[in-house]
């Protein structure tokens, strides 16, 4: 379904991979402000829901494609000011399983789009995401820290490494071809309209929790994550999006609350009110059972948020408690987590 959009909006705006989890929400963001808003998506992982209750906005156009369409993008670019590059295979599930998409789609994806932006002289920002730090051991993660990557024979680190030459291609249109392009680097963000399909933790936990089943940890559940609100996500990728000093840089995007994967699975049992009853609902599963052999993760994942928010003044608003209420009422919207009876007995 094709909606033609109105002439009189504030900015006309194209988000590739935008009727997936973050894409839908800043496309609605982009709506709120007064923009028009195209978005293409080839329904592989995005979800035509996430954008169903804006489908009708007369500034908001959807169309199905693949962002290695040269044809396709190249007439959406040239009918936009900005573009959001968004679209990019998701989760590790998905990376480990099919490593060879993982690698076609980010970069032949993120190459389509900087040539036709390039062509056409519009900005883009491209999304990264903190895999490309791989093993490093510095923490905080800063922007320009040194990377460190496993083996490639583990299918994991291909996808950091393909992140790695979206930038690499990025700046290089930057500095050779004056390209206006900004990068940022995604953080664990959750938030509602994610699942838990493609092995993202919260959901997975949130879903698990409220049918009654064991959260499933990984390893032993002392590695540890920092997870940011997809609202707070998508509120520093609209101001990295007005700042005109971010031109040619990178910047990380995501919370530094951090939290073990273990008590982060605590917590989502206290929200949704899941009695112990003498016992854990708890199970630990080996990384090699739950992926394959030679599977590697990170311990620890931690960002430096000190350069975006001296570009634009962004910082995360929203804390865990207020992430694992808002993901568990988007599954159970009758469910009332602990943190919501707790805020309204402040109140």
């Amino acid at each position: 379904m094709l909606v033609h959009s109105q002439s009189d909006s504030r900015r006309r705006a194209l988000i590739t991979g935008g009727i997936g989890f973050v894409g839908s929400h800043l496309a609605e963001a982009l709506l709120q402000q007064g923009d028009q808003v195209t978005v293409i998506d080839d329904e592989s992982t995005g979800r035509v829901e996430n954008v169903a209750h804006f489908m009708g906005h007369p500034q908001f156009r959807y169309v199905v494609g693949n962002v290695a369409d040269q044809a396709a993008i190249d007439r959406l670019v040239s009918e936009c000011d900005i573009v959001f590059h968004l679209a990019a295979a998701v989760g590790v599930k998905l990376i480990v399983e099919n490593p060879l998409l993982t690698i076609e789609t980010n970069v032949a994806g993120t190459e389509t789009v900087l040539k036709a932006a390039q062509r056409h002289g519009t900005k883009v920002l491209i999304a990264s995401t903190s895999e490309v730090y791989g093993k490093g051991s510095r923490i905080p993660f800063a922007e320009d820290d040194d990377v460190v990557l496993g083996a490639t024979r583990n299918s994991r680190w291909g996808y950091a490494a393909s992140k790695m030459l979206d930038e690499f291609l990025g700046l290089a249109y930057y500095h050779q071809k004056g390209l206006p392009v900004i990068m940022f680097r995604l953080f664990n963000t959750v938030g509602p309209r994610q699942t838990g399909q493609y092995g993202m933790v919260v959901p997975r936990f949130v879903q698990a929790a409220l049918r009654g089943e064991p959260l499933t940890v990984y390893g032993d559940g002392q590695q540890s994550r920092c997870f940011m609100h997809v609202l707070d996500a998508v509120a520093a990728i609209m101001k990295l999006a007005d700042c005109p000093q971010a031109v040619g840089e990178i910047f990380n995007v995501g919370s530094t609350e951090e939290v073990t994967v273990l008590e982060l699975a605590h917590r989502v049992l206290e929200h949704v009110g899941v009695s112990k009853n003498g016992h854990e609902p708890i199970v630990y599963v080996p990384y090699e059972q739950a992926y394959a052999a030679g599977f590697e993760d990170m311990r620890r994942r931690v960002p430096d948020i000190s350069k975006i928010h001296l570009f634009t003044e962004w910082a995360p608003k929203r804390t865990l408690d207020e992430i694992l209420h808002d993901v568990t009422v988007s599954f159970a919207p009758d469910r009332k987590s602990k943190f919501a009876v707790e805020s309204a007995a402040v109140a």
